[in-house]
């Protein structure tokens, strides 16, 4: 099988390159106009050509290739909110101290944060104006009033606050997480200052979560512990928010986390089921294509209860591909359903492609069809139950190979017990999941047995005991390894080498195999060479200083976090990952650093400052000194002034006001984020 010969793999390529680059290089809706209408015009003149000749040309695949291209660039442009004329970025003057009137309808509940409880909200008009966009809003934690609940109309005075980018290197950057959703503003706010509309307006999202409140409604009126109905939630309904992060690490330690991300493992199980369930409505007339028409539907109902992520979106685009083959009893091609899922997912979701559940389902499925086959061919064993279980760890670790790579990029770890976990759980995960089906039917009605609760509850919890055991395992957990994303590509490119010359041993593949190893090295070269370097950071850290020296893969720290916050911070943990150290070493702050001929003056809270033996070319302000700032500078003429996190915010405002008075350089790690020193 040579799955690249197909046609439609070759498109959705091309559509996939579109949006990566129009993302990567922020083309203009107008240039990606034009590109659209040339790449149209060529493919048309080629066409006519082509179809005069009575024969394909190369220019007809290229200008046909160029189209998909182009129509990435374009389905990117047509999402954009920004370029929508109603966009609430394209009325208002952005002003943090502006208190504006925004009216806007509760779209998703986030998952809270330690203070506030988090929504994802549409904005309806902002003063008067009507306009459009998705905010963020953070609502104070308030024990009085109730949770907000999607398509509550709400209205507050606020100003719009941008999302504070990353201020530490290899920090999670959350705002460019939540631009890839659209969402480029927060309010924060409390219940006090917020005003609820009467709405009657109802949207899908809106009857879904009342499905979901409904579901839970009943079934808290049974014996579930709150970490059984969190299982529920998510197996089954797709949400996580209510998830405490200890069970939430368990499964992510033990590789198991794709049990609680609704996906193909859960939808095709939902379609076997689901066929089987409506199999006597086949002997009706018009019976096979109406039972067709019942599983797409109740597969895209249970989609949008789950709330359309991306794995489930993925999922049942896919099975329904698969459901309407099985209806006309055609042999589908797996590459070609899971390029065509693709494809439709990308041109009404093109941000998708950004979407770490989606890379990951849709890599793990192509590992599963690829390698799955050859290495159950290794062994197979003459037992039923046996081979069932071989059958399971082969799709396993087939599975990792093709999550492997990109899940060492984003999490920077990696299970090694994932298949006790997978082996103990998934031959179970249908009965698991049809059980559950069931009990969340019957609570419905308020006809659920209490003995079947108890019975499906003590299944739940049993599920959790064996992830948490083999969460418990640490020797086999290895964590904080280093992989960017050169790493990743080369990485991909050797399993595949590998999977050709498995299926095929040539002269071909084999120099396909040696080059990929020789990527590999070189990968690892380069990053050597790229870390080989020398430099002076302060990291921002709230009420704390935090001060790192690299030089190559060495690290040493200076901070004066106590031992819980030093046990919790990952400012350290992310830069030694993010950059290759191999040792790291920790210190008491001081009063003076030297890196390269620079001279770097720490003046904490006692302010002391006189330095007459030696030049001072930074001043790093810790702790809140109490000086006078003018006098220093006179005295001691630094080059740029830095202010940490452990710093008063009014001394900090203070002392910006006198540096921008002396037209000298100030730096504030709180809104510019980490100052760092490189090596010329």
């Amino acid at each position: 099988m040579k799955p690249l010969n197909y046609t439609i793999i070759k498109l959705t390529g091309c559509l996939s390159l579109g949006i990566l680059l129009s993302h990567i290089f922020s083309i203009s809706l107008i240039l990606s106009l034009y590109a659209i209408a040339l790449a149209l015009t060529g493919f048309i003149l080629t066409y006519l050509l082509a179809n005069k000749q009575f024969k394909k040309t190369l220019w007809f695949g290229i200008t046909t290739y160029m189209v998909m291209f182009c129509l990435g660039i374009l389905t990117l442009n047509l999402h954009d909110h920004k370029n929508f004329e109603k966009h609430y970025s394209n009325h208002i003057e952005f002003n943090s101290s502006e208190i504006l009137t925004i009216t806007f309808r509760i779209k998703e509940r986030l998952k809270p944060s330690m203070y506030h409880n988090k929504y994802v909200v549409n904005i309806i008009k902002i003063n008067e104006t009507p306009t459009s966009g998705k905010l963020l809003l953070n609502v104070e934690k308030d024990s009085i009033n109730p949770d907000y609940q999607t398509d509550d109309m709400l209205v507050t005075f606020s100003n719009l606050e941008s999302i504070r980018e990353a201020l530490n290197p290899n920090q999670f950057d959350y705002k460019s997480y939540l631009e890839k959703q659209y969402i480029y503003h927060q309010i924060f706010t409390s219940s006090s200052y917020l005003l609820k509309l009467k709405s009657n307006q109802k949207t899908l999202s809106g009857y879904a979560a009342s499905f979901r409140e409904l579901i839970n409604k009943r079934l808290s009126t049974y014996n579930f512990k709150a970490s059984e109905l969190a299982i529920i939630n998510a197996i089954l309904l797709g949400q996580r928010q209510d998830m405490s992060k200890d069970i939430y690490n368990s499964y992510a330690n033990a590789g198991a986390i794709h049990i609680l991300a609704v996906s193909g493992l859960h939808v095709g199980l939902i379609l076997l089921l689901l066929n089987a369930f409506l199999k006597p409505i086949e002997h009706l007339k018009f019976g096979k294509p109406i039972k067709v028409g019942l599983i797409i539907f109740l597969l895209w109902t249970f989609a949008i209860v789950a709330g359309l992520s991306a794995s489930v979106t993925r999922a049942v685009t896919m099975f329904s591909i698969v459901a309407i083959a099985m209806h006309l009893k055609r042999q589908t091609n797996i590459y070609n359903t899971l390029s065509i899922s693709v494809f439709i997912l990308l041109l009404c979701k093109p941000m998708f492609l950004f979407d770490v559940g989606f890379q990951m389902s849709y890599l793990a499925v192509f590992a599963i069809v690829s390698i799955q086959p050859l290495l159950y061919k290794l062994w197979i064993p003459k037992w039923k139950a046996l081979d069932y279980l071989w059958q399971i760890f082969t799709v396993t670790i087939a599975a990792q190979f093709g999550v492997v790579p990109i899940s060492l990029y984003y999490f920077h770890q990696f299970p090694g017990l994932f298949f006790v976990s997978n082996l103990a759980i998934i031959p179970f995960l249908g009965l698991i999941l049809g059980l559950g089906i069931v009990v969340i039917v019957l609570a419905i009605f308020n006809i659920l047995p209490n003995i079947l609760a108890n019975i499906y509850g003590s299944i739940i919890s049993l599920m959790n005991t064996i992830v948490d055991w083999v969460a418990r395992q640490e020797t086999f957990l290895l964590q904080s390894i280093a992989f960017d994303i050169e790493h990743v590509l080369v990485c991909y490119l050797l399993i595949v080498s590998s999977v050709l010359f498995w299926k095929k041993q040539t002269f071909r593949t084999i120099m396909f195999l040696l080059c990929s190893v020789l990527a590999i090295q070189g990968v690892w070269i380069y990053s050597n060479y790229k870390n080989a370097n020398h430099t002076f950071t302060v990291f921002h850290k709230s009420r704390y200083s935090l001060i790192a020296e690299k030089e190559h893969s060495k690290l040493k720290t200076y901070h004066n976090l106590d031992s819980l916050t030093a046990s919790k911070d990952r400012a350290i943990d992310n830069y030694i990952i993010g950059n290759f150290i191999t040792s790291s070493s920790t210190d008491s702050l001081t009063s003076v650093y030297q890196f390269q001929n620079n001279i770097i003056l720490v003046i904490d809270s006692l302010g002391v400052y006189n330095v007459k033996s030696f030049g001072v070319d930074y001043v790093l302000l810790r702790n809140s000194p109490r000086i006078n700032l003018e006098r220093m500078i006179d005295s001691i003429n630094p080059k740029l002034i830095i202010a940490d996190g452990s710093n008063y915010k009014s001394y900090v405002k203070r002392w910006e006001a006198t540096c921008l008075k002396r037209k000298l350089p100030f730096h504030h790690t709180g809104t510019k984020g980490a100052f760092i020193l490189k090596n010329d």
